[in-house]
């Protein structure tokens, strides 16, 4: 079993699997910036469209909840044959594209809980419509969804296996390469193994993260 296991985890082999790890990395916090920022967008755009902008809500809506009920994958696949261009950045223009469709939804949840008192006491003290957003309202979205923003990073960060599909070169495909020169079923098993403990290493410490800055705000 020793044998084996250091005829698979060469250093060769490690630093391979990790320059594919730290592209997973990349990729998901490329992913997770640009959806929180279009999702918000969208968001905003969605809840307070009204009037002659009514269409533009109607429009985000449509957009939400079409790649919302269809698989990410898809969209990857998609992306990747019709767009032309650098592959790490197609891949995250393709996850942000679908990404930014979940986060909308998290964050219309946010603004939605707020109170409409909130406004009005804004503009009593002389607040504009943006300035009410910017200082008062957002701050107090993004804390109210931060449990549910942590779980949609950590499904981006799993969802980055899905670009093996289209050879890009991260975790999961780093290690498919590794696994093609395995023919002993102990051995896969160990390298599988080693797959679900770097993911749970990530997505397990963002968490503890996020739970620790909650803490904070709460007893702050």
């Amino acid at each position: 079993m020793i044998e084996l296991f250091q005829q698979i985890f060469t250093p060769a082999n490690v630093l391979f699997m990790l320059k594919g790890l730290q592209m997973t990395v990349m990729i998901a916090v490329l992913a997770t910036i640009l959806s929180i920022f279009f999702g918000t967008i969208l968001a905003l755009i969605r809840t307070y469209s009204s009037g002659k902008w009514k269409w533009a809500g109607t429009l985000v809506a449509v957009y939400t909840e079409f790649f919302r009920c269809t698989p990410n994958l898809l969209w990857i696949l998609w992306i990747y044959f019709t767009v032309k261009g650098n592959k790490v950045g197609v891949s995250v223009f393709a996850i942000t594209l679908f990404t930014s469709a979940v986060m909308a939804e998290i964050f219309r949840g946010g603004l939605n809980s707020i109170p409409k008192g909130q406004f009005e006491g804004a503009q009593s003290q002389g607040f504009s419509f943006f300035q009410t957003l910017w200082y008062i309202v957002l701050p107090q979205t993004y804390k109210k969804v931060i449990p549910a923003l942590l779980s949609q990073v950590i499904t981006i960060i799993k969802d980055t296996s899905f670009l093996k599909m289209v050879d890009v070169a991260e975790f999961m495909r780093n290690c498919a390469v590794v696994l093609g020169s395995i023919y002993d079923v102990r051995g896969m098993m160990m390298l599988f193994a080693f797959e679900a403990l770097c993911y749970f290493a990530i997505c397990f410490a963002l968490s503890c993260v996020v739970r620790g800055y909650q803490k904070t705000i709460v007893t702050g």
